[in-house]
């Protein structure tokens, strides 16, 4: 089996493997029943298709090469989300539950539009608008399926070295989110959500008690700050919070505030903090969604690319529609997204090495071709023009030998079993 490039600007190969994907996990809101029988039979079938090309693979080389930047990716990554956890446990604590529960939404103009559109489109097309197509787990196993596409040419290997963008973009972009949602609290659009998710103090933190409760309201009470820049409100007695012992992590209780019940870790909090309840600008889910579709374009492109296109933009709609984000969360992640995958080309691209590295091989021996075309030499010419395609090929020893055919088996392997614990055991990918 070969994904041809052919086959990718008519969206065949893989976008049908794809597309196929999306649609059997969809038959989940439609028919269980089949949704229960088709799924294991296409992940077989994909494992098995996988395990046929792995020995026959042309460069294992290259993968060895970009095997450790991956995994410092995926340190990296894992850096960027434990901040994310903690920025979102410490930005739904400091105002307590009863700010939750009492500040309303901020008005928004994208949730107005799509109101006002389902009173004007056909009921069959607001209802495929609603519809569950996609979610944060549909665009990670889209970017998996792509990653293990160069094992049949249809991308440009290395595989690690794609996963290894891939992954670095994605920590880059929840670290600015982390950053951006940390700086100011903006309140959600679902009030409900911290008091069904959270377990804080109902009252602010006391530097919220002191530097933002006595000025939240009050226009002259504001004024009066801007004119004095201090804190002059007296802001009474100040409530303190519950301080479990957790030895050289204490630090983290300001910005945990864990309760009673729940403080015996600090881990176990971050475990819980789930998607958080505040609007956390800009949208986490969306930037993968982005960056999913930005990889799918650059490394392989063609009509399924533009499919891949769509379903972001329904996801992007869904958010708003029911309410996961505002607006402005959504077009921040799409144009950051953007930004962030163009910025980060030089861990991996799609461009045509071989090419580059033809054209410099033959600026090289420029003088050499050109006397041996005087001198009408034409085994000299044949040997230069030879020494040239050698030049745009990879090494000889790409091609994976015995000794080291537990690599690729292994990866492969621990790779579907990561990807079947992460998608059973986690909540929407």
């Amino acid at each position: 089996m070969r994904w041809s490039p052919r086959m990718r600007c008519g969206g065949a190969g893989l976008g049908i493997a794809a597309m196929a994907y999306i649609t059997i996990d969809y038959l989940r809101e439609i028919s269980p029943l089949w949704h229960s029988r088709l799924q294991p039979s296409l992940w077989a079938i994909l494992f098995i298709i996988v395990l046929s090309r792995i020995f026959s693979y042309n460069h294992w080389s290259a993968e060895f090469r970009a095997f450790i930047p991956f995994l410092a990716s995926i340190l990296f990554l894992l850096s960027a989300l434990l901040f994310e956890a903690l920025s979102v446990r410490s930005v739904t604590a400091v105002l307590g539950l009863d700010w939750h529960r009492n500040t309303d939404p901020l008005p928004d103009t994208g949730q107005w539009l799509l109101l006002a559109l389902n009173e004007k489109l056909p009921q069959t097309v607001v209802d495929l608008l609603r519809a569950h197509i996609v979610g944060l787990h549909h665009f990670l196993m889209l970017f998996i399926m792509l990653g293990f596409s160069v094992l049949f040419d249809s991308v440009k290997a290395p595989g690690f070295g794609l996963g290894a963008r891939y992954l670095f973009t994605m920590a880059i972009g929840r670290l600015l989110r982390a950053i951006s949602f940390v700086s100011t609290i903006l309140p959600s659009p679902r009030p409900w959500c911290a008091t069904a998710r959270f377990h804080v103090p109902e009252y602010p933190h006391h530097w919220a008690q002191k530097y933002y409760t006595p000025y939240a309201s009050d226009p002259n009470a504001i004024r009066q700050l801007i004119n004095k820049d201090f804190a002059y409100a007296d802001p009474g007695t100040l409530q303190g919070d519950y301080r479990p012992d957790w030895g050289s992590m204490s630090f983290l209780i300001d910005f945990l505030r864990p309760l009673p019940p729940e403080g015996s870790s600090w881990l176990h909090l971050l475990k819980k903090a789930g998607g958080g309840c505040n609007d956390l600008l800009y949208s986490g889910h969306m930037l993968v969604a982005v960056l999913t579709a930005m990889a799918w374009t650059e490394a392989y492109g063609g009509f399924s690319s533009a499919l891949v296109w769509l379903l972001v933009i329904h996801s992007a709609q869904r958010e708003i529609r029911e309410r996961h984000h505002y607006t402005v969360d959504c077009v921040v992640a799409i144009y950051v997204g953007i930004l962030l995958w163009k910025m980060t080309g030089f861990i991996w691209s799609s461009k045509n090495v071989s090419r580059i590295k033809r054209l410099t091989k033959l600026e090289k021996i420029q003088g050499k071709l050109m006397q041996a075309s005087k001198d009408s030499d034409i085994e000299e010419i044949r040997k230069l023009l030879n020494e040239v395609e050698l030049a745009s090929q990879d090494n000889p020893g790409d091609k994976v030998s015995r000794k080291v055919m537990l690599f690729p088996l292994l990866i492969v392997i621990s790779t579907f079993i990561i990807i079947a614990l992460a998608f059973t055991h986690t909540s929407d990918g």
